[in-house]
């Protein structure tokens, strides 16, 4: 009897082995999918919230190539997040190096007890997770996720703790192909998307706008009189101002977004679900923000200004994606031709 019942035992744990890789099979292949970033975090937390059976999931990653620190992405779920706190993290907080240390799962109390307090994850503790889970790739941490309490409102398992670490493995190869892809499509100097990336993202909204019937819009833009800043003050100076007039396109964006460096001084939008109004008023932000701006370079007080096109994509005569930037661009002219710093609209 007691033979019966320990192959019964063996069984059980040999079919739950085979169960749990043929579900990180699973797990892989869905997360190997997709390079969008926005689409992968989304991936990586509803994953492990129905394999782990919680309801609240967050990731911290870095924002961009270079940052220097970790905050808490905007595709979080569950937390109830509290808008007067920064919730970033140092890349040489002590907590980090812990991890990049010692790779497993931890909770608040176990890094406490490793450390002698939080190793700077005080605004992190706020959110009171249940579990913090280091995500690791080529040696280097490259995310955090963090769950809280297990639906049933048990603690996690010593068993289900292997089984996220063996997730947190896949989700952090995948984000870090992901920032590969980034790297290869992205102009270093603005940190805006290259032009051949808009290009084909592009093609693919429009087949999808063709499909759905819903809008999609482009904005061309160009700095106006962009060559008297190199002329007067010096390439760098030119290049303070793409970075600075970067960044602010960058922050009037939405995550589905693109921004691009279509070449030299001059960028280009991509606005799913956007109509031409409603592009058109996005450009107008954007050319105020940029004429609002006082950009310093070397004790000088630069004001600088942009003129902006925007053309909604039309099944039936924009063909090609050249079609509908070429519309867009004639409506860049034109705002050139009237006296720059404005926007217009395609017809």
């Amino acid at each position: 009897m007691n033979d019966q019942s320990e192959l019964e035992r063996l069984r059980d744990d040999y079919e739950k082995q085979v169960f749990d890789l043929k579900q990180l099979l699973e797990v892989s292949k869905s997360l190997n999918s997709t390079l969008d970033y926005n689409i992968l975090i989304d991936s990586i937390l509803y994953t492990i919230m129905g394999q782990m059976k919680v309801l609240k999931a967050a990731l911290y990653a870095k924002k961009g190539i270079d940052s220097t620190y970790f905050s808490l992405h905007r595709n979080y779920k569950g937390f109830d997040v509290e808008r007067t706190v920064s919730y970033t993290l140092p890349e040489d907080a002590p907590a980090l190096k812990l991890f990049a240390r010692e790779y497993h799962p931890y909770t608040l109390d176990e890094i406490r007890s490793a450390l002698g307090d939080l190793g700077g994850l005080d605004s992190m503790a706020r959110l009171q997770p249940s579990l913090i889970i280091p995500l690791k790739a080529k040696g280097q941490i490259n995310g955090i996720i963090i769950l809280g309490d297990q639906i049933m409102g048990s603690g996690f398992t010593e068993g289900e703790r292997e089984y996220v670490q063996n997730i947190a493995v896949l989700a952090a190869i995948a984000i870090n192909n992901a920032f590969l892809f980034e790297m290869t499509t992205t102009d270093m100097m603005t940190k805006l998307r290259m032009k051949h990336y808009f290009y084909t993202v592009l093609m693919e909204r429009m087949e999808q706008s063709s499909l759905s019937g819903r809008p999609l819009s482009v904005v061309m833009m160009d700095i106006d009189h962009f060559k008297k800043f190199n002329d007067t003050y010096g390439h760098s100076c030119g290049d303070v101002v793409l970075k600075q007039v970067a960044q602010l396109i960058q922050s009037h964006i939405r995550g589905n977004d693109v921004a691009a460096r279509y070449g030299g001084e001059e960028f280009c939008l991509l606005l799913p679900d956007t109509d031409l109004s409603v592009a058109a008023k996005i450009a107008e932000r954007i050319r105020q923000s940029v004429g609002a701006t006082v950009i310093e370079y070397e004790g000088q007080k630069l004001n600088v200004f942009i003129s902006l096109g925007a053309a909604q994509f039309d099944s039936s005569r924009d063909l090609s994606g050249k079609s509908l930037i070429d519309r867009a661009d004639k409506a860049l002219y034109r705002s050139k031709q009237e006296g720059r710093n404005r926007v217009s609209v395609s017809e």
